[in-house]
This record gives C-alpha cells, sequence and structure tokens, in this order.
C-alpha cells in the first residue's frame, strides 16, 4: 500500500450540505482555517466545472477564498495526498460523480478527515449527484440554510431562474435564488424554456 494510504489516526467523513446561499463553502473554510490554526496538513480541492469566481480558489459568495487543487475526477485526490496530509477539503462534490464516495470512504478509514461541501438537492428539488450517498455514509452532517427571498423563512431549496432544463447548469446571482418548500417551484425553468422555444409555425414562416 503506498505510504500515504498508510493509517494515521481514526478518520471521519463530514459534509456540509444546503441549498444555494445557505453558506456551505463559507462554513467549508472555515473549518479549513481551523485546521490551519492548528498546524495540521491540510488540501483543499474543486471540480473543473466550476469557475464562477476563480480558476483555481474556492470562492464562497461572500468572497471568502481558499487556494485550491483543481481535479477532473475524484479520484485524482489519490496523486496530491501525502503522508502528512490530515485533512482534506472538497467544495462542490455534486458535480463529481459516485467515485467521490468511494474516495472519501477510503481516505476516512485511512485516518483522514475528509470534509465535504455540497447541493443536497438539485433545482427539481431532487438529490444531486452523489449528495445522497455521501449524506448516508458521513460521521457529521452540518445542514446549512438559507432564506427564502419570497417570504424571508429558512430557504432549504435552489430556484432556477432562467429559461434551462439542462441538467446541470453552473451559475450564481441572477440564475438561482434560495426558498423555503413552500415556495419553491421546480417547473419553473421547464415553462421558462417551453415560452421561448420558437412555435412551429414562426419555424415555418420565419
Amino acid at each position: 500500500m503506498d505510504h500515504a494510504f498508510t493509517k494515521l489516526r481514526p478518520g471521519c467523513i463530514e459534509v456540509i450540505c444546503g441549498c444555494m446561499y445557505s453558506g456551505k463553502t463559507e462554513e467549508l473554510i472555515r473549518q479549513i482555517r481551523r485546521c490551519e490554526f492548528a498546524k495540521q496538513d491540510f488540501l483543499t480541492f474543486k471540480p473543473e466545472i466550476d469557475k464562477r469566481y476563480s480558476e483555481d480558489e474556492i470562492v464562497s459568495h461572500n468572497n471568502e477564498s481558499l487556494q485550491s487543487i483543481v481535479i477532473a475526477n475524484a479520484k485524482d485526490i489519490y496523486k496530491h495526498v501525502q503522508h502528512t496530509t490530515r485533512v482534506i477539503g472538497i467544495d462542490e462534490a455534486q458535480f463529481f460523480d459516485s467515485e467521490i464516495v468511494e474516495v472519501a470512504t477510503k481516505l476516512a478509514q485511512h485516518g483522514r478527515r475528509v470534509i465535504v461541501a455540497g447541493l443536497d438537492t438539485d433545482w427539481q428539488g431532487r438529490p444531486f449527484g452523489p449528495m445522497g450517498e455521501l449524506l448516508a455514509v458521513a460521521d457529521i452532517i452540518r445542514k446549512q440554510y438559507a432564506i427564502c427571498v419570497q417570504c424571508g423563512e429558512s430557504a432549504t431549496r435552489t430556484q432556477r431562474l432562467v429559461a434551462d432544463d439542462s441538467e446541470v447548469l453552473v451559475g450564481s446571482f441572477k440564475m438561482y435564488e434560495a426558498r423555503c418548500r413552500d415556495h419553491f417551484d421546480p417547473e419553473l425553468s421547464v415553462r421558462l424554456a417551453s415560452s421561448k422555444a420558437p412555435s412551429k409555425a414562426s419555424s415555418i414562416h420565419p
């Protein structure tokens, strides 16, 4: 077995989840900063698809940032873990495939503290990517809440506001907003997309 996976101490998987604007990345950065203060060796990772605020930093919506390693696949994490690595932070975990569950589990079994942040549900209110599996294997879960822009109550859903029904659409302000269950409308984007689709008549007679 590679020296980087020699067991150091009991490991764990921590999942920070919630809707957009609930402070997931902010909480991840806060936890990593605590590790930095405690002089624990750490690494942070982000998926290459997320380039909203920075190419190589984890950035929260309130502009807190932390240098990170950009990876295409979850297993790329293995290339960077050293024997001294104690803590591994992973942001936007929903954009990885189910392989991230295996990677997080293996790292935890070999003594690493793995902190994973991600959207627990997508724009239709369904479990987002591997997040459901990660929550199932997590030792610690931190559920974050935003504020519903419609009523001011606690928000747990991510409302897509644009006419696009793609499964994955990376975006931020003006594309998504936080809503509570009562004001969440998972069909809004579908209706907007349908209303913008050209009619049969217009396609024949431009």
